[in-house]
């Protein structure tokens, strides 16, 4: 624990999109933070609230109590623990907030506790608004005594729960990307067919909002739709990532699931044209599939 203070010192790995204003809510409520990016321009604009910076992982993370990783998958996530493993100490906690596959957390979670390190997987579904507003859903994997150690840090971005042992927040996290890429075709293709029927889709959209088709998805990205606004948010690349997670997941416990293996192919083909677009561009792989149909007149937001 630091000196001058009762809170735990915190090293923050990974400050890009989600990264930043998940380290953002650590530095405002007062936790001492060293922050770490590969590109280090994105750790220093977080000086300004309070944090240090460093140069390398291992530097980040030399005096740190917890260190929290937020990264682009699991290969990178394994390459920043091993720069960094000369350097923690033993009793630290490694809270992974990367979306990792199950396999992977657990061998992060062998390697640190041969150490004398605990670890936790904790990925999280909510975007960069849920990060922004501390409402992020954070899927814990870990032991009882490990996650209640992190627990009062995880309340700073959201509301975190225990689903299992180490490997488990990543299946938990499977689990929520299964259901957020089948509702993003699902709306898609509700809002086409609006559209190709004659009716208004912004009309209907709010028609069946407050009924059981309601949701998060129909809410934000039906909109976003509507709008032909793919700016991200969260991205093509990163939902179809997860969901070929999901699929491998599936075939390691012996089951098939045929339709993520359809929205699956749906991101697939459009992964090379707009990898960086929102998620909401589902709508863009459907109406290839259906030539000469599109949802309104407005020119397509790109990053």
């Amino acid at each position: 624990m630091s000196l001058t203070t009762s809170l735990p010192v915190i090293a923050f790995l990974g400050t890009g999109l989600m990264g930043k204003p998940m380290a953002t809510r650590l530095l405002n409520a007062g936790y001492p933070l060293t922050a770490w990016n590969r590109t280090q321009a994105k750790a220093e604009a977080l000086k300004a609230l309070g944090a240090r910076t460093a140069a390398t992982p291992s530097a980040a993370v030399h005096d740190a109590d917890i260190i929290i990783t937020m990264l682009e998958a699991g290969p990178i996530v394994g390459e920043v623990l091993d720069r960094a493993l000369p350097s923690l100490r033993s009793g630290s906690l490694v809270i992974d907030m990367s979306s990792t596959a199950q396999s992977e957390a657990q061998q992060f979670h062998a390697k640190l506790a041969a150490r004398g390190i605990s670890f936790i997987d904790a990925p999280v579904s909510g975007g960069v608004i849920g990060a922004e507003a501390g409402t992020l859903a954070i899927m814990a994997g870990g032991t009882a005594a490990d996650f209640q150690r992190a627990e009062v840090v995880l309340k700073t971005m959201g509301r975190p729960v225990l689903v299992g042992p180490a490997g488990c927040g990543q299946v938990a996290k499977l689990c929520n990307q299964l259901i957020v890429g089948g509702t993003l075709a699902i709306v898609a293709e509700a809002l086409l067919l609006a559209r190709a029927g004659g009716a208004d889709p912004a009309a209907v959209r709010a028609a069946i909002r407050g009924g059981f088709a309601e949701s998060r998805i129909l809410e934000v990205h039906g909109q976003r739709m509507l709008e032909r606004n793919f700016l991200p948010g969260g991205q093509v690349k990163s939902q179809y990532k997860d969901l070929e997670n999901v699929l491998g997941a599936a075939a390691a416990a012996s089951l098939r699931l045929p339709l993520t293996e359809l929205v699956t192919d749906g991101f697939r083909s459009i992964l090379n044209e707009v990898p960086n677009a929102d998620q909401s561009a589902a709508l863009l792989a459907l109406e290839r599939m259906n030539p000469g149909k599109r949802l309104g007149t407005e020119p397509d937001k790109l990053p």
